[in-house]
């Protein structure tokens, strides 16, 4: 007679998720070890109805790994990070993807925020942003303006440092682009706020009728691993 063993946490957390539509998928990727911890965190994200933005593995603290997530609109709250970080630290504990310890910080992609997506760039339009690219254009791969949304496979951006007699207007290729993000201005700041009193309208009247939800000041959950187990730390998300 086959022994039955009780479900360990992360198979109780894997069936918990709900397969969610398509998610348009990212433009810019990670590679090597971030990749790897990414093909594990990504299927976990979208069952929650968030879309990772990013993975970055780096040094800091030992090491540390970052998983930048959001809701479709762009917004990312609190409890959101929360959730995440429950389904995702007992499926990165059987994965076992990175090596060694490490902390696990879930957070949202910030005012100055990645450019991942396509649609990223025309949610964005007339904000300047930073795009690095893969291949040179007119022999330069750094552009800095403002953007003006998608062309077909391409973004239109407005360059801020256009020399009399020069083009303002440039079309960079999707498939060339290495690295895009906005850049801080006043203009980001109010639609970030604006952007953020509405989701906090919109989870108000979602929760009225529902259990009173506590307010943590944590802007995400770390998670630091050791041999057997993860041992659960708050740390603030110096945004």
């Amino acid at each position: 007679m086959d022994e039955i063993r009780p479900a360990s946490e992360a198979e109780r957390a894997m069936t918990q998720l709900t397969p969610r539509a398509e998610v348009e998928p990212r433009l810019l990727t990670e590679t090597g070890l971030a990749a790897r911890v990414g093909a594990v965190v990504e299927p976990v994200i979208e069952a929650l109805g968030y879309r990772l933005v990013r993975i970055k593995v780096s040094g800091m603290a030992g090491c540390t790994v970052q998983v930048m997530a959001e809701r479709p609109d762009g917004t990312m709250t609190i409890e959101d990070c929360e959730a995440a970080s429950r389904a995702l630290s007992p499926v990165l504990d059987v994965a076992d993807p990175v090596e060694r310890a490490y902390r696990l910080e879930v957070s949202s992609p910030g005012i100055d925020r990645p450019l991942v997506r396509r649609s990223d760039f025309d949610r964005y339009a007339g904000h300047v942003a930073r795009i690095e690219m893969a291949v040179a254009i007119d022999g330069r791969r750094r552009f800095r303006g403002v953007l003006i949304g998608n062309e077909d496979d391409s973004v239109r951006l407005r360059r801020d440092d256009a020399q009399p007699g020069e083009t303002a207007e440039v079309v960079l290729p999707l498939a060339d682009i290495a690295e895009a993000k906005l850049l801080l201005t006043d203009a980001l700041v109010a639609e970030s706020l604006r952007r953020g009193k509405s989701q906090e309208r919109e989870n108000e009247r979602e929760s009225r009728d529902a259990r009173d939800v506590r307010h943590s000041p944590r802007k995400q959950r770390d998670f630091r691993r050791e041999p057997g187990r993860i041992r659960n730390a708050a740390q603030h998300d110096g945004e």
